[in-house]
Formats: structure tokens, sequence, C-alpha cells
């Protein structure tokens, strides 16, 4: 028969067993506000605008770092990179770039940028530490959005004015292959193998599909009016797809690849993330200043966020 203070320690540790694990802190969104030139974080677990950061020269592109630690925020009227301590929410440094700055992307060791440059038709690497750059990189005309393969071998840039799509290899820092596509090509999207990358072209109002080995043309898949940019959901089954002149998202099947439906949001849906879920989706909203968010299992906006003037959110927007 077990002591009495036996029992006692054996009812404490069925106590401690049945008491809820802490949940790990929710991801934030980070909203660049180009007209209040500012950045909202948005807590995506409270749906809640936690903090604002002013960065001026109306904020647009948003890459945050592998570890969440760090937010680098391109400015393009200032032709500028701004850097937010994700920690302490505040703005711990600024670079000059160019005057074209806009598309920006980080790569999986947390060690490289890159900053398209609108003007210039050149990708910028920048080492993150220094702010300083390494080498530029002829592309397209009018670069614009960026993505970098899950193995870290490869950078794509969308080529707005010359309708392509420039592969870089990340080793040498040299362009080595390029496809053309649909009119105006602006955000880019690549699933979680780097097999197909797709590109919202926003004259033509559809998407191209391009297999990524050999860079040749898989299908094109009618949306709607001025797509911008895109982002998967439920295991890569889905890409929801911002459409400007429609205040919809597009969400294609990515399987059958057609639209398999149409979603209203706000006015003028620019930027397009998804959370660490898999299932819902911010939509940053340019005319309402807010955030649509989506559930991309039921189809349907489940809430809406006001954010500030101006919601672009171009690139990967959700931290950690």
């Amino acid at each position: 028969m077990r002591s009495g203070r036996h029992n006692v320690l054996a009812a404490a540790v069925l106590a401690a067993l049945a008491l809820p694990l802490p949940s790990a802190a929710a991801p934030f969104a980070y909203i660049t506000n180009q007209l209040d030139d500012n950045v909202a974080i948005i807590d995506t677990e409270s749906g809640k605008v936690v903090d604002t950061v002013p960065v001026k020269g109306k904020p647009a592109g948003v890459a945050v770092a592998p570890d969440g630690s760090r937010v680098y925020i391109s400015a393009p009227e200032s032709g500028s990179i701004a850097v937010i301590d994700a920690q302490t929410r505040a703005l711990v440094k600024e670079a000059k770039v160019s005057d074209g700055a806009l598309g920006v992307a980080i790569d999986r060791s947390g060690k490289r940028l890159f900053v398209a440059d609108w003007y210039k038709a050149i990708v910028t690497v920048l080492d993150t530490d220094s702010l300083q750059p390494v080498k530029t990189i002829p592309v397209g005309q009018s670069p614009s959005g960026l993505a970098v393969s899950p193995d870290n071998r490869w950078l794509y840039v969308a080529n707005r004015l010359s309708n392509s799509v420039s592969k870089i290899d990340l080793a040498s820092l040299n362009v080595v292959g390029s496809a053309g596509v649909g009119a105006h090509p602006f955000g880019l999207a690549l699933d979680s193998e780097g097999r197909r990358l797709y590109t919202a072209n926003v004259e033509s109002d559809d998407v191209t599909v391009v297999d990524t080995a050999s860079m040749e043309i898989v299908s094109t898949v009618k949306v709607q009016g001025r797509p911008y940019a895109a982002a998967f959901a439920l295991n890569d089954s889905r890409l929801l797809v911002t459409n400007q002149n429609s205040d919809s998202v597009s969400v294609i099947d990515t399987a059958e690849l057609k639209e398999h439906g149409v979603i209203e949001v706000g006015g003028k849906p620019e930027g397009i993330g998804t959370l660490a879920d898999d299932r819902h989706v911010y939509v940053a909203n340019w005319f309402d200043g807010t955030v649509s968010v989506i559930d991309a299992k039921r189809l349907q906006v489940v809430e809406t966020i006001r954010a500030g003037e101006g919601s672009r959110a171009f690139g990967q927007f959700i931290g950690k």
C-alpha cells in the first residue's frame, strides 16, 4: 500500500498532465501601408493590429527572415530598404539601394536579400547583416515579384515589361534560363517542392504555369481582372490569386489547373499570404486599407481587419 505522500505526488502529476500545454505564439503579419508610410503588425491569433512601425518612402515589398527575427521592407519612393526588428518592433536599419526598389525576397539561409529594381532591370543581392551590395544581376525589363526555391538553389524573377521569368543560379548568381509567360507578370508563387512556378499576369488576366526544370510552359489558367499575386493553401492543392480590378480572389485547382471558384474580398486586393495552418489566407486590400482573411477550405472570407491606408504587402509578409 502506497503512503499518503506518494498518493499526493501521483495526484499532482495527474493534475499537471491534465493541464493544456502552452501553445506556440501565433505568427505575425507585416502589412505595408503605402499611403500611411508605415507597416502594420497583425497578431494572426487575435486578428488585431498590435503595433505600427513608421517607414518612409511608400513601403511596398516585404520579406521576413527565415527565423522571423527581422523584416525587410522596400520603399520605392526613397529607393531604400528598411529593416524592422521583429522583437522590439522598431526600425533598426535603413540602406539606400536604388530608385526602383520594389520586390524583395530573402534566401533560405537568411544571409542574402534580393531586391528587384523596376527601372534598371536588375536584381541587387545584399548581405543581410551589412545591407551592402554583393552583386547586381541583369534580368528583364521592370522586374517585380521574386521567389526562392525550397532547396535554396534558384531565384525566379517576374519581368513585367518583358513578359518573362528569369531563373537565377544562386551559387553563381547568374541567369541560367528564362520563360516567356503571359502579359505583364507581377507576383510569383512557387510550390513547396519547387517544381512548378505560377505567374500572375496583370494584363492578360491569367496565370502561367511553368515547369521549373525545363522552364517550359505547362498551362495557362484564365482568372479575373488584373491578377496581381498568388499563394498556395491546403497542401498546394489550391492556388489563391488576387484580382485587382475584380475585387476578388480566384481559387485555382492545381491538379486540374482550372479556376475552382471566386471569392469576393476588399477593394483592389494585392498582396496575399498563407498562415502556418495552411488554411487561412491573408489578403491586403489597397482601396479599403483592410486585410481579408479567407478560409481556403470553406472558400469564404471569415474576418476583415483594418490595417491602414494603401495596404499592399507585396511579398512574403507572414512571419513567426
